[in-house]
């Protein structure tokens, strides 16, 4: 069996920060480097990679960015060193915070940005904007799952990132 499991990369700037989220499995690595260098932004200039979670189709191209330093639930890592801190209530940069949302994986956090146009969060809560509609098939804990999901809702984000496919503003119609 084969998945199409392309992740949702992302990228963004907030203060003196270049980050990247999820840079995990996509059909070639120009899928990430070309829209950056289109940016004028070279992988080197990324000072920071949040992870959502430690499945490899959102993990497989942090190596890219050599520079940056690597967020994930257990704390923030560059080169050989671990800077022990569980992710709930980190700031990355202004107006960036990374809290705790377990269900999909025990590990997994979540990314919210202030923008001016409000809250957007890069979560794996979703998978695609239509899926799962209920339990996660694959999950580590669907009670915590359901909860997390709740929380995040509860935020008003405007816009949601899920962990595959397009952003989509969340309605009465979102999966709880």
């Amino acid at each position: 069996m084969t998945i199409d499991a392309a992740s949702s990369v992302s990228f963004f700037r907030s203060g003196d920060k270049t980050i990247i989220h999820d840079p995990g499995f996509v059909p070639d690595r120009k899928v990430i480097l070309d829209p950056l260098r289109d940016r004028g932004v070279a992988p080197t200039d990324v000072t920071d990679v949040v992870i959502s979670h430690h499945h490899p189709d959102h993990t497989l191209n942090i190596a890219l960015f050599e520079n940056a330093q690597t967020h994930d639930v257990w704390g923030i890592y560059k080169n050989d060193k671990w800077h022990v801190r569980m992710a709930e209530g980190v700031d990355v940069a202004p107006g960036v915070r990374l809290i705790q949302t377990p269900g999909h994986t025990d590990q997994d956090i979540t990314m919210l940005v202030n923008t001016k146009d409000g809250l957007v969060a890069f979560t794996h809560l979703w998978w695609r904007p239509d899926t799962p509609t209920n339990d996660d098939p694959v999950g580590t804990n669907n009670e915590a799952f359901h909860l997390s999901r709740e929380r995040v809702l509860g935020l008003q984000p405007a816009l949601i990132v899920p962990g595959h496919g397009p952003a989509f503003e969340p309605t009465s119609k979102t999966p709880r």
